[in-house]
């Protein structure tokens, strides 16, 4: 009988241990695209990718930003919780947050879901850019011979324009460039892959919660089971989607650390 209780308690001890590491450890995972479509001038582009954030902040998520030493910082929404009765903490939030940021790096912004909740959400945005970030709401920029572009989230307007018609009108000003998506959702791979989009960078999933052998996480934010595209890179033709996540937001993880995504562009 003491055997078997001390056999339990070495493992709740090493199941804790795995738990408080998987929910806490805010990690830097390292992923590398090449692209026959990159121009010379972006070859070897850095880029750190933050996303689903909500409010989190620490010494060590600034850190290790700095140690990758990006080119440009991208954030792919949930910046913050977007609550009804929080707007002047989370606006706070982001001029410390963003402005900390722009201090490494050019930062480039796209809205998730929970910004749309806030009782201003396009208070939220003008704090990204008073903070010295660039907000890219079905817009684009054109960094080191590349796209950067962002596509609002569906919770936005309901007559901001489609996915289509943002890389429609993107195409006919920018010709064939390559281009680099800042978007929330995780769900529009095939039709990124249709409009032959180079890269798309997301979030939303928060890593599907809990990560198990052979699954691309058990749930998802959708409220379903086993959600697919959920941590890594998803290729569908010649279109890579890197998904994070995600550093904040998700009450509930194992085998999911917080991440930050170091992100590098080569030709092929």
């Amino acid at each position: 009988m003491k055997r078997f209780a001390a056999f339990t308690l070495i493992l709740m001890v090493v199941f804790g241990a795995l738990w408080l590491d998987s929910n806490y450890r805010l990690v830097t995972e390292s992923f590398a695209i090449t692209s026959w479509n990159l121009p010379f001038e972006a070859d070897g582009l850095r880029i750190v990718h933050l996303t689903d954030l909500h409010g989190e902040w620490s010494d060590s998520l600034l850190r290790q930003v700095r140690e990758a030493k990006p080119d440009l910082i991208a954030i792919t929404g949930d910046i913050v919780d977007g609550t009804k009765d929080n707007f002047d903490t989370e606006r706070g939030y982001i001029l410390m947050a963003v402005g900390e940021l722009a201090r490494i790096a050019p930062v480039y912004y796209v809205p998730g879901n929970h910004e749309w909740a806030s009782s201003d959400p396009r208070g939220l945005f003008r704090a990204v850019g008073e903070a010295g970030g660039t907000v890219l709401r079905n817009d684009y920029v054109v960094f080191r011979g590349i796209v950067i572009a962002g596509c609002d989230d569906p919770n936005g307007p309901s007559d901001q324009p489609s996915i289509e018609e943002t890389v429609g009108r993107i195409r006919e000003r920018e010709g064939g460039r390559f281009i680099l998506m800042l978007y929330h959702r995780n769900d529009r791979l095939t039709a990124w892959s249709d409009l032959g989009v180079d890269c798309v960078l997301c979030g939303h999933a928060h890593g599907g919660a809990v990560r198990l052998p052979f699954t691309d996480g058990l749930y998802g934010p959708g409220h379903n089971w086993f959600p697919e595209h959920t941590s890594g890179v998803y290729s569908e033709r010649d279109t890579d989607m890197v998904v994070s996540r995600g550093i904040g937001g998700a009450k509930y993880r194992l085998f999911n650390n917080p991440e930050i995504i170091s992100l590098t562009l080569s030709i092929e």
